[in-house]
């Protein structure tokens, strides 16, 4: 049997979810039951079309160890970021030069504008694998973000041209955000988590209660200016990924943590170009080499989306013969269309 799947998160996953969480307890993963099954109903509801509003709709992807039968990664697309109710906000992060010949001396300063979008890019989030699988051979994080490329190009028409990613910068080992605590929590009053998990729900006090002019870092104190638009160690890889396959820093980061934020195009992304629809064939493909592919078929009904990792043959007919495990595991038909992306 294939040991590991992906497939659409839905509310009889909150239990697993719930316990991934404890182990972790993350802002994109928080370990509350109310607060993961209030993200699993908004998941199922998007992907089985319940949702008409586009812009309210986010899908979650759960990776299990079927052997093992517990969840052991998640991940997340949130289809727009920014609406009327719920506006996308992030600093600029801008450059300044002053000079005095009086003094003859020379400063640059890093600059900080709160920034609104009620029509925002899509958001690929929720990146969340257990630390005892990451070191895995079948490199179970490449393929729990990789499938979010896989759907977006299956669906380009739910999501926005625009891509953002924002990255963990260097946090405390207790989640102590220096950028938090020298900016942020003088205007609010909350912790840096109490204001991130309120943020999920509701972004009205930042606008109400942040400044709404330029914030010079050089005010800040050297420990919170240091993280601004810095990526921490346990994200490195994921940032090596997103600049492989076609991201950029924005010179944009979170208004929480100091994170930064990188964005690409659908277009500019190369992992989406390489997706392929084919119909699966039970004949032979005569010539050509076997790839691994990431492999997705969509169902009527829940899960409604189910991905594996296996070999692929291509005809040049559109064609394509999926290694017998595989095919068997997602039960598929000939002539059923499935979504391919080729893996590194």
């Amino acid at each position: 049997m294939m040991r590991y799947e992906i497939r659409a998160a839905v509310l009889h996953d909150a239990e697993q979810l719930l316990a991934l969480a404890q182990h972790l307890n993350t802002v994109n993963l928080p370990s509350s039951r109310d607060a993961i099954k209030k993200l699993l109903e908004v998941s199922e509801r998007s992907f089985s079309g319940a949702l008409a509003e586009l812009g309210h709709r986010r899908y979650m992807f759960v990776l299990s160890d079927l052997e093992q039968g517990v969840s052991v990664g998640t991940s997340s697309l949130i289809a727009q970021l920014g609406r009327r109710d719920a506006p996308y906000i992030y600093f600029d992060v801008l450059n300044e030069e002053r000079y005095s010949r009086t003094l003859d001396r020379h400063f640059r300063h890093t600059l900080l504008r709160l920034g609104l979008s009620y029509d925002g890019p899509t958001e690929l989030g929720g990146l969340v694998v257990d630390p005892k699988y990451r070191r895995a051979p079948e490199r179970l994080g490449l393929l729990i973000s990789y499938v979010r490329f896989l759907f977006l190009a299956a669906h380009a028409e739910w999501f926005r041209e625009q891509l953002l990613a924002e990255l963990l910068p260097p946090l405390e080992p207790d989640g102590t955000s220096h950028l938090w605590e020298a900016l942020g929590r003088c205007f609010t009053g909350l912790s840096y988590r109490e204001a991130d998990l309120l943020s999920s729900e509701n972004k009205d006090f930042i606008v109400d209660l942040f400044p709404s002019g330029v914030i010079y870092s050089t005010l800040l104190s050297a420990e919170a200016q240091s993280v601004i638009g810095k990526v921490g160690a346990p994200t490195k890889g994921v940032e090596k990924l997103l600049r492989r396959v076609g991201f950029r820093y924005a010179h944009r980061i979170d208004p929480f943590d100091g994170g930064p934020h990188f964005v690409a195009t659908r277009s500019e992304v190369a992992p989406i170009q390489m997706v392929r629809k084919v119909s699966y064939s039970e004949e032979p493909v005569p010539e050509g080499t076997a790839v691994r592919c990431l492999v997705a078929r969509e169902l009527t009904e829940p899960p409604y989306f189910r991905a594996i990792a296996c070999s692929v043959k291509f005809a040049p007919d559109g064609r394509a013969v999926v290694e017998r495990e595989g095919s068997e595991h997602l039960n598929l038909a000939a002539g059923e269309n499935v979504w391919c992306l080729p893996l590194p």
